[in-house]
């Protein structure tokens, strides 16, 4: 059975930073592309960043060089580092695993930024 537990979220003041986890497990998690998405209240989901199997990353425009997407495979575990934060950042944020016609989703991390 597949799993995937995002956490970290919280409330942080603009400029803070923050660090969500996401652990995963009942599938190959080395053999996936991990990815965070966000979305905002009235806006549809996004993709913030990727991590592929070889540990490329991409990122989007409105996150690039203030967030940091990591993997850990012996952990089972994808992280984004997130600095600099703005409250434009507010958004729950999901943790997503994809490998081709198999995609899972977590249930996502509430992160306000406010002041």
């Amino acid at each position: 059975q597949v799993h995937i537990v995002e956490s970290g979220g919280g409330l942080v003041q603009p400029g803070g930073s923050l660090k969500l986890s996401c652990a995963a497990s009942g599938f190959t998690f080395s053999s996936y592309a991990m990815s965070w998405y966000r979305q905002a209240p009235g806006k549809e989901r996004e993709l913030v960043a990727t991590v592929t199997r070889a540990r490329a990353t991409n990122y989007a425009n409105s996150v690039k060089g203030r967030f940091t997407i990591s993997r850990d495979n012996a952990k089972n575990t994808v992280y984004l580092q997130m600095d600099s934060l703005k409250p434009e950042d507010t958004a729950v944020y999901y943790c997503n695993a994809d490998r081709a016609f198999w995609v899972y989703w977590g249930q996502g991390t509430q992160v306000t930024v406010s002041s």
